[in-house]
Order: C-alpha cells, then structure tokens, then sequence
C-alpha cells in the first residue's frame, strides 16, 4: 500500500434536494474526498487542510480519523470551518454554494515526510488555485517531486475561480509539474470550450505529464499517454447523487497505479511507459470505485472489501 499525501480544502456539504429540502450534513471537499477514498482502499493517508475547531471541524476530522485518514499537524487552526451547499437536481446532479477560506498551514516539510517520503502527492480543486493556499501547494509539489508521484484534479468551481483563461494559466501551472492528471469533460467545456476534450488531454500530455485522464460521467474515461489512448466504460450504476464521484474516481486510480507498482518518482519512467492493457485495466478499477460512490448518497466511497465484494 502507498503513503500519500493529499493538499487541499476539506469542508462540510449541506445537501439540498430539488424541492429545496435539506437532506443532511456530510464530510466533503474535494481533496479530502480523496484522501478518505484513499484510506478506505487501505493506503496511508494524510490530509494537509484548514478547517476550525468547531462542531463542522469536529464532524470532518472524526470522519476522516474514523477511516483513517491522518490531519497533518496544524490543519484545524481555522477560524470556522468552510461549507459548500450543494444542490441536486432531479437526476441527482450537484451544484455548489461555497464559504469557505482557501488557506493552507506551512509545514515543516522534512518533518512532514520524514525517512520513507510519500509515494503519491495529490492536489487539486479550490485551496490549489486561490490564494494563500495556493503558494503553499505549489511549493510542496515543487519540493516532494523528486521522491513522489504527483497527481492534480481541477476540479473547477467556477463560481470561485474567475474567469476561464485566468484560471486556465493556474491549471495549467500544476500540469506542467504533476506526473499523473485528471481532468473531468466539465472542467474542460469551461477551461477550454468548444475544444474536443481529447484534443486538450494530448496538448496537456505535453507539458509534461505521464498520463492525463479525462471522465465523462456516464460515458466513461479515457487515458491519453505516450503510447497512445485507451478508452472505458461506466460500469451499470443506479445512481442517487453524483456527490464525490470525481474524487472517488481519483482516490480509484492512484489505488489502481500503485496496484501496478507505478507510484513514486522512481516509477516514473515505467508509468510513462505503461502498454494499453494496464491503463485499461487502471481505468476500469477507477470506474468501479466511483460507481460504488454513486449508487448511494453523498461522497462516501467504498472500502476495499466492498470493491473486492462487488468484482464481476
């Protein structure tokens, strides 16, 4: 199993239905999605986050605690604890309000990694691109890269993030260092509009990472690397809410890479390198974990025996 590390908001989702019903208080944010769903499959994993010491506070670490994921020392110095309202519509789509700070902790980073380091650096969404946090996850990805894979998602919200080409050029930043990206066909219609989604993976495979892997929700995911692409299906879902499906589909394909041993820097060359079969065989693990996700209510992503209990 990998040790990782995951920068980036955690917060509290208030689920409203489409009749404006509340539907409860759940754990979220992008980031921490994945460290859960990462703990969940049995990885070592650590949340670099800023939440308060408040009830939400207290919700999100015994969340994250009881699944086993680790808080990094100082990441509950928050003055209150961010909330994103999301709102679903009749198919279950979500659609988010957010309050949040997007600051991040400074580390003592040899501290932090110690001995062993981490095998996978992830970052991505809110606290990645808006300022102060963003300095911080900058300067992490830019230091653990010579011992770690580095994963990014976008995960864009663009009722935070500006206009598109602005923040494009931050996107863009974090592509050009990270090893692995994952980038959804709605990012990108709003990022790159008008743009075949596999045209703007193949530039940004480019830039330098080693795979670059676009979801289409229901239509499924592509991988595009230097031996070309590949391409899976959605496996047969009832979907209640898509709440945490991209996360989990995140969390599913580091699980699915280090599954392969291509995790850390000294794998580098080898995930670069990584033959159709693989990738396929990575994607449709992916695919399954966000499936489990989406087949019950809010960002709740399966354990490894659940994925294991539900193989074809």
């Amino acid at each position: 199993m990998a040790r990782a590390l995951v920068v980036g908001e955690a917060l509290v989702d208030v689920v409203v239905g489409p009749e404006g019903q509340p539907l409860g208080r759940h754990p979220g944010g992008s980031p921490a999605n994945v460290a859960l769903g990462l703990a969940r499959l049995g990885h070592r994993a650590e949340l670099l986050t800023w939440v308060g010491e408040d009830d939400d506070g207290a919700l999100v670490a015994d969340h994250l605690r009881a699944s086993g994921v680790t808080l990094v020392a100082g990441s509950r110095g928050a003055a209150r604890t961010p909330t994103a309202t999301a709102r679903l519509d009749a198919g279950g789509v979500a659609t988010y309000e957010f309050d949040l700070d997007p600051t991040l902790p400074t580390v003592d980073l040899d501290a932090l990694t110690g001995h062993e380091g981490f095998d996978v650096v992830h970052t991505g969404s809110i606290a990645a691109v808006l300022g102060p946090g963003g300095a911080v996850a900058e300067g992490l990805l830019s230091r653990t890269r010579h011992r770690s894979t580095i994963s990014y998602d976008p995960n864009t919200r663009p009722a935070l993030m500006g206009e598109p080409d602005l923040a494009l050029a931050k996107v863009l930043a974090y592509v050009g260092v990270a090893d692995v990206v994952k980038v959804s066909d709605e990012d990108l219609a709003w990022l790159r509009p008008g743009v075949d989604p596999l045209d703007v993976a193949g530039a940004w495979l480019l830039r330098g990472p080693s795979l670059v892997v676009v979801t289409r929700g229901a239509g499924g995911a592509d991988a595009v690397s230097a031996g070309g692409s590949v391409h899976v299906d959605t496996p047969p879902t009832a979907v209640v809410d898509t709440v945490g499906a991209g996360d989990a589909f995140m969390s599913g394909l580091l699980d699915g890479l280090a599954a392969q041993r291509l995790l850390g820097a000294d794998r580098r060359e080898a995930l670069g390198a990584a033959d159709a079969d693989t990738l396929t065989a990575v994607l449709s693990h992916a695919a399954r974990v966000a499936a489990i996700t989406c087949s019950r209510p809010g960002a709740d992503p399966p354990s490894r025996d659940e994925l294991e209990r539900s193989a074809p």
